[in-house]
């Protein structure tokens, strides 16, 4: 998953968003992860939400914290836009979530994510 994190974080930072998780597009997030404390972590990304005009998530892969993550954007009433690849295992609680400030896409390959982060992002001023 690492080259499409990078890829969703380069395409948002070239187009002049702001990007306050490029942790998840380092090649040595774990090992730098491990150096924090599960505090830690919590504060930060928690701290990322405060700032956020809106949040992306990449939900191909199952996650626990994610899923808390975009819970707590939808109480902020922050605008949440989930990504998969097709045939992933997507969570019923996103693809049935009916919060209108949320949507849940598919793409097959960089140039459809692309796409679709650019729809989503066009109702959001870049920093540019």
């Amino acid at each position: 998953m690492l080259p499409t994190y990078q890829f969703i974080c380069r395409s948002l930072r070239d187009k002049g968003h702001e990007v306050l998780s490029w942790h998840v597009a380092d090649s040595e997030v774990e090992g730098k992860e491990s150096l924090l404390t599960e505090t830690q972590i919590y504060e930060r990304d928690m701290s990322f939400l405060q700032e956020s005009e809106c949040m992306i998530a990449e939900v191909s892969m199952p996650s626990i914290g994610v899923g808390y993550e975009v819970c707590s954007a939808i109480k902020k009433g922050i605008p949440v836009m989930c990504v998969h690849m097709p045939d992933s295992n997507v969570s019923a609680m996103l693809l049935g979530n009916t919060y209108a400030d949320i949507s849940v896409n598919e793409y097959g390959d960089d140039s459809e994510l692309e796409l679709i982060l650019n729809g989503f992002l066009s109702s959001f001023k870049s920093k540019n």
